[in-house]
């Protein structure tokens, strides 16, 4: 991705929280510049990846296959000592069109909430012991305290308000209903490891390939300079 693209990715997801009232700690508004002056006071930030986020799964395409987040707080299963938290916070941000690959996570439990936009789709299938789809089996869904069982590969629907739980080996992935406009997601989690607890269904990347055509409006999570 070029900067000049995530910089106007990023302007547009902190207009889109404008709109819908949402704040952010003092830490997503730090310039490239002021990061250079911050110290050890802000490790649990730099080591646990808090912060912007830009990924487009390694593909190149982020219009189609690509997300935005903000990780608000989080843990870190390396750092267990140092860092207590055993959950952690984000908002996701995506444009209609766009789309998140089919995944689970070995060890965190989720809820991903819809707060506002469109309408989000969520397709769920079941894992087998050798950690592929299960196409055949039915899922067992958990929503705002409704239990109910869909068919493998149902495109659970959430709008604004709704939430779903997604249990460990649950694989699942995102899209926006078509003609419903962008989404932003909170998602609510045990503590966040995308190095080692993502199980992609297709292997992919994680973070892009950056042209520096232009200066950067906002430091990703992983560009913060040591102190």
């Amino acid at each position: 991705m070029k900067r000049s693209e995530i910089n106007q990715v990023l302007r547009e997801m902190e207009a889109f929280l404008q709109e819908y009232r949402v704040a952010l700690p003092p830490f997503c508004h730090f310039t490239p510049e002021e990061w250079k002056t911050k110290g050890h006071e802000y490790d649990e930030i730099r080591d646990n990846m808090l912060g912007w986020d830009i990924t487009d799964y390694g593909l190149g395409d982020f219009g189609k296959v690509g997300m935005s987040l903000i990780t608000l707080r989080n843990g870190n299963l390396a750092m267990k000592d140092k860092y207590a938290k055993t959950y952690a916070e984000k908002l996701l941000y995506l444009r209609e069109g766009q789309y998140s690959p089919m995944h689970f996570h070995w060890s965190k439990m989720e809820d991903i909430i819809n707060r506002g936009g469109g309408n989000v789709l969520i397709r769920v299938y079941n894992s087998t012991p050798d950690e592929e789809l299960d196409e055949t089996g039915e899922v067992c869904v958990h929503m705002d305290g409704r239990e109910l069982t869909v068919p493998a590969g149902t495109q659970v629907r959430l709008t604004p308000g709704e939430s779903i739980t997604i249990p460990p080996y649950l694989y699942h992935d995102f899209t926006v209903e078509e003609g419903t406009g962008p989404v932003l997601l909170g998602e609510v989690s045990q503590c966040n490891d995308d190095n080692t607890d993502n199980r992609f269904w297709k292997p992919v990347g994680r973070f892009p390939a950056i042209e520096e055509d232009e200066p950067p409006y906002r430091l990703l999570c992983n560009e913060y300079p040591k102190p």
